[in-house]
């Protein structure tokens, strides 16, 4: 059996009194590296488990996970029996957070009507689609800009893929593929 170090019985214990056994916030004093040092060990032995935090009912966050949405942790069967309290028969029901590179698929084009975005989009799928002159015309953006937008926003945001290729007499086009 594993031993527990001063502040794990003080998270588990905590974390044990509250509805659906949530470990948030953490002791006072457990802060910064020292925090998330002693939850990743935790995690390991499988004591505690991150979850999705229901913002409505103003769960406390452990760390947000750059969507608009934030985990929050719960401590397991496992980590009940560590501190010597036997788990409820029936566990809390909480949805479990995994997020990995194959879960994740992109995200589907959906921007607000009448936006850069929505327009940069519109350009860029036309049939002829867009010199970077005239994306810079049509936004009002600095070309590092633009190129940014394609990049970050549609490519990587939105998963669209965007393609140029020079053209004669036109230069450089860029275009959703």
């Amino acid at each position: 059996m594993t031993r527990l170090s001063e502040t794990q019985p003080a998270v588990l214990t905590a974390g044990a009194q509250r509805p659906d056994h949530i470990a948030m916030p953490l002791p006072p004093g457990l802060h910064g590296a020292a925090a998330k040092m002693a939850v990743t060990r935790m995690i390991a032995l499988g004591w505690l488990q991150e979850v999705d935090a229901n913002l409505r009912r103003n769960e406390p966050l452990w760390r947000e996970t750059g969507d608009g949405h934030g985990t929050t942790l719960m401590v397991t069967d496992k980590g009940l029996l560590a501190i010597g309290i036997d788990p409820p028969l029936k566990p809390p029901t909480v949805t479990i957070v995994k997020r990995t590179s194959e879960t994740s698929a992109p995200k589907s084009p959906t921007p607000r009507a009448g936006t850069k975005q929505a327009m940069l989009i519109e350009m860029l799928q036309d049939p002829s689609g867009a010199t970077m002159a005239e994306i810079v015309a049509a936004a009002g953006w600095l070309a590092h800009t633009a190129r940014g937008a394609m990049s970050g926003a549609l490519g990587k945001k939105l998963g669209l893929t965007v393609t140029s290729a020079k053209e004669e007499g036109r230069g450089r086009v860029y275009r959703v593929a």
